[in-house]
């Protein structure tokens, strides 16, 4: 499973790659070059700036709050709770290729991110022409589909690399999904079945539960995406949060800090995950100071009930304190 979802995360990758690519190019030369693109969004106050937003519905700039920069940043710490970007460099075959693996990670992303808010710049150019309609709400999400739409009314060949745009975009969420239903299905099965009720289960039972629960996370994710004014930006927002406040404490204190104890992480990963919930639908809707990204206080929830559980229960064994001096000392040496 996990071979098979590595593999095809590359091939999905290279699609991906393809597809963003051509869409920028594109839509940048039908939206009449990069100079009227340059031009437009220059006519919008504050877009592109670093300390101020651009509001649409009053067509005028406001400044950043401190609230909102150090809200936004908080994204960052997301990326310490990803079960399926932890288990990419946990699974790797030489910890000596750890830091290659870092870099080509850290500038795909910056190479990803940065051609996709590119695409977003254009695709404001394609609408203030006319080539595409004007996009509202979760509908912004949908431009690279009207691109490719736009794309396939061009004749046989644009039509086959409209369908390789679809195609990127089924990759680009496949390259994720497979990977989070494989974590899900190995820790119904292994983790909590066996290890934490202690189940004596045999290889096909095992396959069995992981198989289900690849079907019921499924449905899950139907029933979810049937909802037509759902905004996938919104739900990845809620979910980054969920992992990044569940997993991310209890990795960092357990890669810095010994004392870390089995229940102080339990007791972390519980807190933090639900805070999540607490802060989303109950904290944040007293607005003001109140109104940032959940995953920045529950995040610091998690770490602090980590700490305080952990010096009120009794201390890791001589053999695990060992272990980690050991790992420090590895890592120090690289």
């Amino acid at each position: 499973g996990f071979l098979s979802a590595s593999t095809t995360d590359f091939v999905q990758g290279i699609i991906m790659t393809i597809a963003i690519v051509f869409v920028l190019v594109f839509s940048t030369i039908s939206a009449g070059g990069v100079g009227a693109v340059i031009d437009n969004v220059r006519n919008l106050p504050g877009y592109l700036s670093f300390t101020h937003t651009y509001v649409e519905a009053s067509q005028s700039a406001e400044p950043y709050s401190a609230l909102k920069i150090v809200s936004t940043l908080a994204w960052g710490l997301g990326y310490f709770g990803m079960p399926h970007i932890l288990l990419r460099f946990m699974a790797i075959e030489d910890e000596k290729k750890l830091k290659v693996s870092r870099r080509v990670a850290s500038v795909w992303v910056v190479i990803a991110m940065g051609v996709a808010i590119l695409i977003g710049v254009v695709g404001r150019q394609m609408s203030a022409t006319g080539l595409i309609a004007s996009l509202s709400g979760s509908e912004t999400e949908t431009i690279i589909v009207k691109v490719a739409h736009l794309l396939s009314t061009y004749g046989a060949f644009p039509a086959i690399m409209a369908g390789l745009i679809l195609a990127g975009i089924l990759a680009s969420t496949m390259s994720t999904s497979d990977s989070q239903l494989l974590a899900a299905s190995s820790s119904v099965s292994q983790n909590i079945l066996q290890e934490a009720f202690h189940l004596n289960l045999s290889k096909r039972a095992s396959m069995i539960a992981a198989r289900l629960t690849v079907v019921v996370v499924a449905i899950l994710g139907i029933v979810i995406a049937r909802d037509p004014n759902s905004s996938v930006f919104g739900i990845v927002s809620f979910a980054w949060a969920g992992f990044g406040a569940a997993f991310g404490p209890v990795m960092m204190c357990s890669l810095f800090w010994k004392r870390t104890t089995l229940p102080g992480a339990i007791a972390g990963m519980v807190s933090g995950g639900a805070f999540v919930f607490i802060w989303k639908y109950l904290i944040a809707p007293m607005g003001g100071v109140f109104a940032i990204y959940e995953l920045l206080p529950a995040f610091i929830v998690g770490i602090v009930v980590i700490i305080v559980v952990s010096l009120l229960t009794k201390a890791p064994s001589q053999e695990i304190l060992d272990e980690f001096e050991q790992a420090k000392a590895s890592h120090d040496l690289d």
